[in-house]
């Protein structure tokens, strides 16, 4: 019942650009004897195929030579110089992180190789997301290609690094000449090959742009294809109004937009995400294409400064946000807003201590239990800690039945918003180790709060769709040989909040552009990944 539930709805989900049509079996490889053989360099054979596409999976072979597909189903084996025996094995295309932050960590020799993302699946990252990343977009591609990668990047263009560069992080709106100087620079990194913009719009200084000036980068973006992708600017009791404004720069710069992300953070909006679901479904009913994503935690993470501290205060670097903190006008307003998170966090102990580099022992401590260990408050801890340069922090605010209801929206893919990671001091959210492996192993195949086949096309065809690849994300004859090999029954995430470093378990075999990145359940250090570059209207 589960499953006919989703696959109705998925076909009620196809509007806009992204409608697609359920293909089924019909989407196989289908060869009869007086056809020729199909030659190939590696044969997986007998697996249980999912495409992608939120189809049932089937039985049937994938055919690979050099770095493409050639073939899918039951077809006739001419030449085959390698086969594998996939008989009780899930076969499926490799998973596609839609909003990664391993801008800078793809390009470093320790992480490069991306394993705690090829242990989960994950065979393709989305870089420059919330605002952030390099805006040159050419000169980065030509970095990975040159270095290599253990998976494909695809890469946006940041708004917020855009407008620092610009205009430094002035909290101000743009001139007309920096507002033209913005739009040259998008304009050439969409030529370059940037799939669509992002926006991280509680973070300086992508916060500072106006729903205006927004719009007019994103209708840049739109004339070349692309997508706006936004971390919002409210995922709490402000969640609606930061929706709407999404919405209304799509509608009018005439683009999809994608909310990162998608939640109702802290506890006094907890349900409040089944409310902007409706708005989103009434946009997409009257044709307008809006997606969004999600990691299946109950925890977000980012720093305690972005936190605590409203985004106005922060303006200037965090020099002159402790000069407003802690004398002037503004001081009395940065406490409250601090004092006033600190109650919906219950006070400090949902807040866990990711890194702080005075004292790495507080890595995996709540705000208060430190506090307490202290002889102090969790408020003027967070003002020690601002002084001493700011952490990253772990924020356990978001409901479980949120997380579960969300999942099951058809319009909705998988996505990190973590980055390539080897392990170290720091206590990091789990999510960058084991977000695919625990929406799929997990949440679907043990708990059956989503059908399998909804939860693969949730991490590999949908999340291609939306970006706009269109030649990877399924089991296709002449897609790039981006496949996973998998045992269902032990496909399970194995880093949490108190021990994130652990690499999933359960993928036997992965390819990435045809080479093989784990051969028989072991990373074998192949750097098969490359930039992918959008073709630009």
């Amino acid at each position: 019942m589960a499953r006919r539930r989703f696959l109705s709805s998925l076909a009620r989900s196809a509007v806009g650009p992204l409608a697609f049509v359920l293909l089924g079996v019909g989407s196989l490889t289908e060869v009869d004897g007086q056809q020729t053989p199909i030659n190939a360099d590696l044969l997986l054979e007998g697996g249980l195929l999912h495409l992608g596409d939120g189809a049932p999976a089937v039985v049937g072979d994938v055919a690979i030579t050099d770095d493409k597909i050639v073939a899918v189903g039951k077809f006739t084996k001419g030449s085959i110089k390698r086969r594998i025996d996939c008989a009780g094995l899930n076969v499926s295309p490799g998973f596609i992180d839609l909003h990664n932050h391993s801008d800078g960590p793809v390009l470093q020799k320790e992480t490069r190789a991306a394993v705690n993302y090829l242990t989960q699946g994950c065979t393709t990252i989305v870089t420059g997301n919330c605002g952030s990343g390099p805006i040159d977009v050419d000169a980065y591609y030509a970095k990975i290609d040159e270095l290599g990668a253990g998976v494909n990047v695809a890469h946006l263009l940041p708004q917020g690094s855009l407008r620092r560069e610009v205009m430094s992080s002035e909290q101000r709106s743009a001139s007309d000449d920096e507002l033209a100087r913005m739009k040259q620079l998008a304009d050439r990194a969409m030529q370059d090959g940037a799939w669509g913009m992002s926006s991280g719009l509680i973070y300086v200084p992508s916060s500072y742009a106006d729903t205006a000036e927004l719009t007019e980068l994103a209708a840049i973006v739109a004339s070349h294809g692309g997508i706006y992708a936004s971390h919002i600017r409210g995922e709490g009791t402000g969640l609606l109004d930061a929706v709407g404004e999404a919405l209304e720069i799509g509608r009018n710069a005439k683009l999809p937009v994608h909310i990162s992300h998608f939640k109702s953070s802290g506890k006094d909006s907890w349900g409040l995400v089944r409310t902007a679901v409706e708005v989103i479904e009434r946009e997409r009913a009257e044709g307008h294409t809006v997606t969004a994503d999600q990691y299946p935690y109950t925890a977000s993470s980012t720093s305690l400064s972005a936190t605590f501290i409203p985004a106005w205060a922060r303006a200037g670097g965090s020099q002159r946000m402790l000069e407003r903190l802690e004398a002037g006008d503004d001081s009395a307003r940065i406490q409250a807003a601090i004092r006033n998170k600190l109650e919906i966090t219950d006070d400090g102990q949902r807040i866990q201590i990711a890194n702080y580099g005075p004292r790495p022992d507080w890595a995996g401590r709540r705000l208060k239990e430190i506090a307490d260990k202290e002889q102090t408050t969790p408020f003027d801890l967070i003002l020690q800690i601002e002084r001493s340069g700011g952490a990253q922090i772990v924020n356990h605010s978001i409901s479980e039945e949120d997380v579960r209801f969300v999942m099951t929206l058809p319009w909705v893919a998988t996505a990190s918003d973590g980055a390539s990671r080897i392990p170290g001091e720091e206590i990091p959210h789990p999510r960058s180790y084991g977000t695919f492996s625990r929406k799929i192993g997990h949440y679907s195949i043990r708990e059956h709060a989503v059908p399998i086949e909804a939860a693969i096309r949730s991490a590999s065809g949908f999340p291609a769709d939306i970006l706009g690849l269109t030649d990877r994300g399924y089991l296709r004859e002449g897609y790039f040989a981006d496949v996973i090999v998998w045992v269902k029954d032990s496909f399970i995430d194995r880093a949490t909040f108190e021990a994130p470093h652990q690499y999933s378990e359960g993928v036997r075999y992965a390819f990435v552009n045809g080479t093989p990145v784990i051969s028989d359940g072991d990373v074998t250090g192949a750097l098969a990944g490359r930039a992918l570059r959008h073709r630009s209207n």
